[in-house]
């Protein structure tokens, strides 16, 4: 495989600062080009704004910051920026004469063995490499906005691109802390895209033919399915005009995939184009839309999901992606809480078939099912109802709704899972995490288990303000007591029980892993009970255990300034028992936990039940919830979530 020391940017706009100071934060020398000195200073100012705020956020040290600064160089001079690189990727604006001409010119400039790729979202990677004479050595790689932030790149082969070429790319993105899947072959719409534009443009045409409305279709999409955000509102993040065009671009090249909705054409052409206008499919004079929740309880999420379920189903046929790639490529790439083969299964696949017979009888051929879902609901496996669907599911892993549960030597590992979410709790969280704690106490074949988080980049980042619906007091007083005896039930189960903060751990999240016996981290991890800041204290027991664990005064400290704590400092208070690497992470806790395992389970169930058996007291954790609720409908609060939403400082007025 190649060795790559070396990336080269071309393009500092949005996407390429963005890929640029991924790259030099990753510890690659990085040279970034554009055409313009305005728009490479522009870069330069956004890539130290986003590294301050890391470092505010203590993702990264100063040092790191200062270093990765000094790895980056702005060049004018498209030479200069890549005679000497090892890796040359391409992020211009989706014009695909320009990206040839970018292409064609770097070609003849690069070093022979220097591996070409392209950041684009819709267009043909075959057709740029054929600009240059390294096709074997071309492919795309495509990042999600923002880069740095977002954990997902697609790596798209063309026909001609080698696996060593793939290879050697899918180190340098993993280096970058990236989630990879590799799209098989050069298809429009690649994977990612390939299911959203059915699902956008098929909620449009729900809303053209009079099926629903739009808010109707979002509020399906967020209270019945568990989106981050409704379809329309994704429309109107993303921007319309980015939508239509790529949709245009992938019907272009293949009709069976997108049916282009008139409605975003329209909307483009007037210059609505969502949020950064002002206007899209909402009014955001005033902020985020109000959605109702009752609104979408009669709509059928298959009148909207089933085309791209189609379009998922044509992937696995073709032999694009695997179905594990597809899944994480449409959890991570989208925010879905689950993947659309698992979405699927869940509802049916005979179901899914109905719904797109129903929708090819009266809107044409566009909708035939794609003969893997015929093939397979004629075989009876229709998905969980049946125990068999795209996945099996007559297995030791258990999949619920926000989370799963593998056990493999005596070990259970129960994932929190909505990685597009941080793995933030909501009710139905709570609802589980008590249902599955409960069956795996009485499960004798367990001895130890370990509480997770999905994906790389947290635990748990806390409760999941925007799903949680804060009412009365009272309502919020027995929220919190039922978050209090569900993280409570994990000191009263009588097998050890280890949080493996592989991330994020604020807020709620730091407070089920206080309520475990052991807290292991990753280097990388960030731990706070930071609701102080949002102008509540912690409601889950956390008061009372952060004391216990790390003394009064520290306690205070780090309750009262809302602080965040790195992995290193945690440890020297004893808020967590073991640091690790992050490459090794996993590794590390399974060994603790089977170090466990294999001790006597009865001396361990006594000895957790005398050493929890002095706190917390019933009257200091009532008064925490009591305090908690009250805090929850007071002027500050309110004006310290919305501030967090509209990522701005909170003024609180002690109101």
């Amino acid at each position: 495989m190649a060795q790559i020391s070396k990336i080269a940017v071309l393009g500092a706009g949005t996407m390429g600062h963005g890929i640029a100071e991924l790259a030099a934060l990753s510890g690659y020398e990085v040279n970034i080009y554009d055409i313009s000195e305005q728009v490479l200073d522009s870069a330069k100012k956004r890539i130290i704004s986003s590294m301050q705020k890391l470092l505010e956020k203590k993702r990264i040290s100063q040092e790191t910051m200062n270093s990765s600064l000094n790895r980056m160089k702005f060049t004018v001079s498209l030479k200069e920026a890549v005679h000497d690189a090892d890796l040359i990727i391409e992020a211009v604006p989706e014009e695909i004469e320009l990206k040839v001409k970018v292409f064609s010119n770097a070609d003849k400039e690069a070093k022979q063995d220097a591996i070409f790729a392209s950041n684009t979202s819709t267009l043909p990677i075959g057709e740029l490499a054929s600009s240059t004479k390294r096709e074997e050595r071309f492919l795309g790689m495509h990042f999600f906005n923002p880069p740095v932030l977002m954990p997902l790149v697609e790596i798209i082969k063309t026909e001609k691109t080698s696996e060593d070429t793939v290879n050697s790319v899918v180190l340098v993105a993993k280096r970058m802390g990236k989630d990879v899947v590799i799209c098989r072959k050069d298809v429009p719409g690649f994977i990612v895209n390939r299911v959203l534009g059915p699902l956008l443009n098929e909620a449009a045409w729900c809303v053209v033919r009079g099926e629903a409305t739009v808010e109707q279709i979002d509020s399906m999409a967020l209270y019945k399915v568990g989106l981050p955000m409704g379809i329309f509102e994704l429309a109107d993040f993303t921007g319309i005009d980015v939508i239509y065009k790529a949709g245009v671009a992938v019907s272009s090249r293949d009709p069976s995939n997108v049916l282009v909705a008139p409605i975003f054409k329209e909307m483009f052409e007037s210059g609505k184009l969502g949020q950064k206008t002002g206007a899209g499919f909402y009014d955001y004079s005033k902020g985020r839309p109000t959605i109702a929740k009752e609104a979408g309880k009669d709509v059928d999420p298959l009148i909207v999901f089933s085309p791209a379920i189609n379009a998922a189903a044509w992937l696995l046929r073709n032999f694009v992606c695997t179905k594990e790639d597809l899944e994480k490529a449409v959890k991570l790439g989208l925010g879905f809480p689950e993947g659309i083969l698992s979405m699927a299964d869940r509802w049916g696949l005979d179901k899914v078939l109905l719904s797109l017979r129903e929708k090819m009888e009266r809107y044409g051929t566009y909708y035939t099912p794609d003969p893997l879902i015929v093939s397979m609901v004629n075989e009876g496996k229709t998905g969980v109802s049946s125990g068999e669907g795209f996945f099996e599911y007559r297995q030791s892993e258990k999949k619920l709704q926000t989370i799963y549960i593998r056990s493999n030597q005596n070990i259970a590992w129960l994932y929190l899972n909505r990685p597009h979410r941080l793995n933030t709790i909501n009710s139905e969280m709570i609802s589980e995490l008590r249902q599955a704690l409960s069956e795996l106490d009485r499960n004798k074949d367990v001895r130890v288990i370990v509480i997770t988080g999905e994906g790389e980049r947290a635990f748990s980042a806390g409760a999941d303000l925007a799903g949680i619906n804060l009412g009365s007091q009272m309502d919020i007083f027995s929220m919190s007591r039922e978050w209090y005896e569900t993280f409570s039930s994990i000191e009263q189960i009588s097998k050890p029980v280890i949080a493996a903060i592989n991330g994020l751990a604020l807020g709620g999240g730091l407070e089920l892993a206080l309520a475990c016996d052991f807290r292991l981290a990753s280097r990388d991890a960030v731990l706070g009970l930071t609701e102080t800041r949002l102008g509540l204290i912690p409601g889950a027991g956390g008061t009372q255990r952060l004391a216990k664990i790390v003394g009064l005064a520290r306690a205070k400290e780090m309750v009262m300034l809302g602080e965040r704590l790195s992995a290193e400092d945690a440890e020297k208070i004893g808020l967590v028992n073991h640091v690790y690497n992050k490459e090794e992470f996993k590794q590390m806790v399974e060994s603790f936990a089977l170090k466990l395992a294999k001790m006597p389970p009865l001396a361990l169930s006594l000895a957790k039940k005398s050493i929890n058996s002095s706190y917390p007291s019933t009257k200091a954790e009532l008064f925490e919830a009591a305090a908690f609720s009250l805090l929850a409908v007071t002027k500050d609060a309110s004006e310290g979530i919305q501030a967090m939403f509209e990522k701005r400082e909170p003024e609180f007025k002690g109101e």
